[in-house]
């Protein structure tokens, strides 16, 4: 993996390296559909009744904050992103700059909040389809629930990264469009002296709410992690990433301030938004705030999919796993083998674990990769110099440091046990760098 060719020095760039196989067949606007799938997923369907329960009316100004604060964040992957053409994503920048250990613990951080979300959502899709099919909350309807879309989309996938793609895009429409038409009808039932009603919450809130928000926004690193099959990923990604937190960031404000406004008792709701359409657009809103969740989760499963394999494969590629991860499918140009690895270890987490536990070991993991890619952007900065059409934000270290400093307390907000939980991983890791590692450029195969 290399950062992009440009002017400079010759000594300020890696030698070339390509990856055989991988098809660049991802437009500019399927990726913008990929990245707002990584983000919008089950959060924005439990987020309402979750952040009044903690925060009450000040719910709405902390999801609006909460987006301005995951920009910072944001913008440090879509200008890291500008100096790489290559898939990995945070692994790769925090390697670029750190080297190979640093760059691997991100990397393998990383790959394990992947598996991590995919089984988290797995279990919220089966609790979200006993809504509807009471079967799916227990024994062999929850296994099958969680198992047939998996394997599914795995299939997808496999089959090729402009399939994947698409459904994506498919995914994402269905998922936006019952919140469009939530808001859109809602918003005249509002009362809006529910939403004005604020306080200040209660100081030992504010870690726990902080985490919650952050669960709702995050995937969006993950975006970076195909660049290899991106037609031009320095220009596209960047472009992607802000349009996704734009329209996140005002779609999670306005249903917020709709479910807020529309269903009392909303702390107390299991299904906020469904409750919430169901008085004002009746049964038929009820219905399908219900399919749109479940939609929802489908495409949140159908991206994680698709990007969390890049990492292992580009693990695998420079020489940190078995070589058979960093094979590319003769026929379909996909990292199948990766693909298919990352499900089989998924399911088997999804139908042992529980969303919730899930979730919190998912959000620990990819601190590892916002406190690496954060870091890492002024190292790139001086490392490649300011070449033409590479985006660079303003304020010079301000936002990066910015960034660091948010996740570090995000970091402190969390419990203890996450803490460890996340502490194993990068033991794990580590004994796994330590005697699995081979010279870097050996494992790539077609």
């Amino acid at each position: 993996m290399t950062a992009a060719e440009g002017p400079g020095p010759a000594s300020a760039h890696p030698a070339p390296r390509t990856r055989p196989g991988l098809v660049r067949a991802v437009s500019r606007w399927e990726l913008v559909g990929l990245a707002i799938n990584d983000v919008v997923g089950s959060g924005v369907y439990l987020l309402p009744a979750a952040a009044a329960a903690l925060l009450g009316a000040a719910s709405v100004w902390a999801v609006i904050l909460a987006g301005l604060a995951v920009a910072l964040l944001v913008l440090c992957f879509a200008e890291a992103s500008t100096h790489f053409d290559e898939p990995g994503g945070g692994y790769l920048y925090t390697r670029e700059a750190f080297g190979h250990f640093i760059g691997f613990e991100v990397g393998w951080m990383t790959w394990l909040a992947r598996i991590a979300s995919v089984a988290s959502l797995s279990n919220g899709l089966a609790l979200t389809v006993a809504y509807l099919w009471a079967p799916a909350g227990h024994g062999w309807g929850r296994i099958a629930v969680i198992t047939v879309p998996l394997v599914i989309l795995t299939w997808i996938n496999v089959v090729g990264v402009k399939e994947g793609a698409r459904a994506a895009v498919v995914l994402v429409i269905g998922k936006m469009l019952p919140l469009f038409i939530f808001v859109a009808v809602g918003f005249f039932f509002v009362r809006w002296s529910r939403v004005t009603a604020f306080h200040v919450p209660p100081s030992g809130t504010l870690g726990k709410a902080a985490l919650l928000l952050l669960f709702a926004y995050a995937g969006f690193e993950n975006t970076p992690a195909a660049a290899g099959e991106y037609r031009n990923p320095q220009r596209d990604v960047p472009f992607a990433l802000l349009a996704m937190i734009l329209i996140v960031t005002l779609s999670y404000s306005a249903v917020q301030v709709v479910a807020l406004g529309t269903l009392p008792g909303l702390a107390q709701s299991q299904s906020p938004l469904a409750e919430a359409a169901g008085l004002f657009m009746g049964g038929a809103g009820a219905l399908l705030l219900t399919v749109g969740a479940i939609v929802s989760i489908v495409g949140n499963v159908g991206n994680t999919t698709l990007m969390g394999p890049r990492y292992v494969f580009a693990l695998a590629a420079d020489g940190y796993g078995p070589r058979l991860l960093a094979r590319v499918h003769p026929r379909h140009r996909t990292p199948a083998n990766a693909i298919i690895t990352q499900t089989v270890i998924a399911l088997a987490l999804a139908l042992s674990g529980t969303f919730v536990q899930l979730a919190m070991l998912s959000v620990i993991a990819r601190m590892a990769t916002y406190l690496g890619t954060a870091a890492a952007v002024p190292v790139l900065r001086r490392r490649f110099g300011r070449r033409p059409g590479v985006f660079r934000m303003p304020g010079g270290p301000v936002i990066p440091v910015a960034a660091f400093l948010l996740t570090i307390s995000l970091l402190a907000s969390a419990g203890w046990k996450d803490l460890l939980a996340g502490a194993i991983g990068l033991a794990v890791g580590a004994l796994i760098y330590r005697f699995r590692h081979e010279p870097p450029g050996e494992g790539a195969t077609s």
